[in-house]
């Protein structure tokens, strides 16, 4: 199966983001998500191109209240087209309480949004827990892979 191609945005200007580091990652996470695909059809295993575009808490609060009602900020949407939207400022603030970087946090939402492509869902507990499971492998292996070359 041939992997997507990533396409990594970055629409926000209050924190930097280093780009090319986390192509790498996107890049080195896809085999993993794919592995990890909760169904044949699931988006991830059809799509040709994703597309993940980092914003700010104002952008995706919009987003968030457009499409699912809730206009208040969140870390990450996906969109089953193979869109990603990921708030910077919510990475910031969410890493700072787990003690991660602004880099990783957004690394995670970025397998995050993967995952949810692969057919995997976080409302039910159980889900989430086994959803969380593999991410924070898939992101620990494409760090490890990416930290190596």
């Amino acid at each position: 199966m041939p992997l997507p191609k990533l396409r990594i945005y970055n629409r926000q200007k209050a924190h930097a983001i280093p780009l090319p580091w986390l192509r790498r990652i996107g890049k080195a996470a896809l085999p993993g998500c794919l592995a990890a695909l909760k169904s044949p059809d699931a988006p991830l295993a059809l799509l040709e191109e994703i597309e993940i575009t980092i914003v700010d808490d104002a952008d995706i609060a919009r987003v968030h209240g457009d499409f699912l009602d809730d206009p208040t900020p969140t870390d990450v949407i996906t969109f089953h087209h193979g869109e990603i939207l990921i708030s910077a400022d919510t990475a910031l603030r969410q890493g700072s309480d787990h003690g991660q970087p602004l880099d990783h946090e957004v690394a995670l939402y970025l397998v995050h949004g993967l995952m949810h492509l692969a057919g995997w869902d976080d409302h039910e507990a159980e889900e989430a827990q086994e959803m969380a499971r593999i991410q924070e492998a898939v992101l620990k292996g494409a760090v490890e892979k990416v930290a190596a070359k």
